[in-house]
């Protein structure tokens, strides 16, 4: 039972392994990893642009704040620069560094200048100076310089008559404490008094009153803070604010919540600029990109999932037809499609059912054809079965005469009808005599019986000889490829001659490898003419006959021989001829050495 499962569950699985659901999974799955990549790479490349985007509009937002706040900074550093060369301060401070102290109504008179100077700048709330014992000389009171911390008379000092910026002022939480040590131009600069200047801290407030709403829609918040990370202006609370100002990077965490972070600094005081912008402010149009992008992915792979449908159906219905077609041919032979014309098929799935029709009206042709001749062949394998008596007929009445001419001492006679015998037998006598390749030793005596016979048709006006090296008898050759060389000898040179002629065959080893067989005669030979003429005619395309007709024979020999030994010569292979008029005629080729199954290569 469990066998049984399996085996419907392999059918089952077989079933549904066709070419329509393979191409519809392979379609679907290539175009839900291309949408799926392309949305993440979209999902990528936008988020990168949006998030560069809110980073360079706070960039410009904290660089332009950055420079109002430098504006300020040097309003101030002018106006109290102006202060510590102002011609009467300059001659109370120097008189007090004589050791001559000012009167109330000298005194008194500071105000009016100090009053002139606050009115260019809204945001000093207080304008002080002081002696460099301590002393203060205005605001009109015995307050000395001692409850400002000694940091921040050495930044003074140490700025050498610069503005140093100290931050908070410790006893006014809401101003910013400046010093700036007064040099007396008078002596040699040297140090005269300081000039101390208090300004509200609102007074740092980079941006306008009309962009708090846009500042608060894009939930952007600002932190100023001195060279100590103290904070000095900021949307936050001072804890969160020296938390910020501790952080380091890009983003920071605020109350949990991650932000970006551009910094700036002022050369002017050292103070640090950080604006604030959350992250998810800043890529709050990825959420909607993100829906957009799984929303067109869901329609584009609906739409892509029915056009694969389509697209699978269309392919493969006209396939399973044919191949439903093809599977009737095993109950009732092959029957060709309807040749219908359908609009949504494709121009190679009409030409594939055309084609088929056609194979099929050819093979049921092919099968007429076949049958018929199943026919006549069995109607002439009697006549065939007859016709193979008639070479052992042949042998046999030979066989007859043979031995009939032995019993009346007739040994000539004798001798040539048993050469006879063996010729006809080496040509169609046996199975053997159908191979193609023999060794050189069987064709010698095939050559020597022919010659035999030759001899008695021509008695004393053929001698013969054959020179053939032992060593080479055992060398393949192709089968009757000397005789037509010895009856072209006979024809056109012993007979062509008044007189006898003689035919000469020789087998030697022309070098390592190689065996040179030629065969000769001495006859009338040919010209350089006739010479050139012969061997264009064996070189030609098809055999041009002589009137005895033995130009087919030396072509076939020439063809035969370029086939198996393409490369014996140095003339490509086949035959080569030598004659001159008078001298005869010797016509040879060379074959190698090697076995059988290499002559083939």
């Amino acid at each position: 039972m469990p066998v049984r499962r399996r085996g419907i569950r392999f059918i089952q699985l077989r079933e549904h392994n066709n070419l329509r659901n393979q191409i519809f999974i392979s379609f679907t799955l290539t175009i839900i990893l291309v949408l799926t990549f392309a949305g993440a790479f979209i999902y990528g490349e936008v988020s990168v642009l949006l998030k560069k985007s809110a980073e360079k509009h706070i960039q410009q937002t904290a660089i332009q704040a950055n420079g109002r706040l430098d504006a300020l900074l040097k309003q101030v550093d002018s106006l109290t620069t102006q202060v510590a060369v102002d011609a009467y301060v300059q001659k109370l401070l120097s008189r007090e560094a004589e050791g001559s102290r000012s009167n109330f109504n000298e005194r008194q008179s500071l105000l009016q200048i100090a009053n002139n100077y606050m009115a260019y700048s809204s945001g000093i709330s207080s304008l002080e100076l002081y002696t460099i014992d301590n002393k203060r000389l205005f605001p009109l009171d015995d307050s000395s310089l001692n409850r400002i911390s000694g940091d921040a008379l050495a930044a003074a000092d140490e700025k050498k008559g610069r503005l140093a910026w100290i931050g908070i002022d410790p006893r006014s939480p809401d101003t910013v404490l400046a010093v700036r040590r007064i040099n007396l131009l008078d002596h040699a600069y040297s140090p005269g008094g300081y000039v101390v200047v208090h300004i509200n801290r609102d007074y740092f407030n980079m941006f306008p009153s009309d962009s708090a709403g846009d500042r608060s829609e894009a939930r952007e918040s600002m932190l100023l803070s001195d060279s100590e990370g103290n904070p000095i202006l900021s949307d936050m609370n001072d804890e969160t604010a020296q938390a910020v100002a501790a952080q380091t990077g890009s983003t920071v965490t605020v109350g949990g919540e991650r932000m970006l972070a551009v910094r700036q600094h002022s050369d002017v005081t050292d103070w640090k600029l950080v604006m604030l912008l959350p992250v998810e402010a800043a890529t709050e149009g990825i959420s909607v990109l993100r829906t957009a992008i799984y929303v067109s992915i869901g329609i584009a792979a609906l739409a892509f999932l029915l056009l694969a449908l389509l697209l699978s159906t269309m392919i493969t219905r006209p396939i399973q037809q044919l191949m439903r077609s093809m599977r009737s041919a095993r109950f009732g032979g092959l029957k060709p499609l309807p040749t219908t014309r359908n609009p949504l098929r494709t121009m190679e799935i009409n030409e594939l059912n055309h084609t088929y029709n056609r194979m099929v009206t050819h093979m049921n042709e092919l099968i007429q054809v076949v049958y018929e001749k199943e026919i006549t062949q069995s109607r002439t394998e009697l006549k065939a079965l007859q016709a193979q008596i008639n070479p052992h007929f042949l042998f046999n009445t030979l066989e007859a005469f043979y031995w009939s001419l032995e019993e009346k001492e007739e040994d000539e006679l004798a001798k040539t009808i048993l050469a006879m015998s063996g010729l006809f037998r080496y040509v169609i006598g046996s199975a053997e005599a159908h191979e193609e390749w023999v060794t050189v030793r069987d064709e010698v005596e095939h050559t020597r019986r022919y010659l035999q016979i030759m001899k008695m048709r021509l008695i004393d006006r053929l001698h013969w000889e054959i020179d053939a090296d032992e060593g080479l008898l055992h060398v393949p050759i192709p089968k009757l490829i000397l005789q037509p060389l010895v009856e072209n000898a006979i024809l056109h040179g012993v007979e062509s001659r008044i007189g006898p002629g003689s035919v000469t065959v020789r087998v030697r080893s022309s070098q390592p490898g190689l065996a040179a067989i030629s065969v000769s005669d001495d006859g009338a030979g040919m010209d350089a003419e006739t010479l050139a003429r012969l061997v264009q005619s064996l070189d030609a395309a098809a055999p041009q006959t002589s009137k005895k007709g033995a130009g087919v024979a030396m072509f076939n020999v020439q063809r035969r021989l370029k086939l198996h030994y393409p490369g014996a010569t140095e003339r490509g292979g086949g035959l080569h001829i030598e004659s001159k008029p008078g001298s005869g005629t010797t016509v040879g080729f060379e074959i190698t050495t090697t076995l059988k199954g290499e002559a083939h290569l």
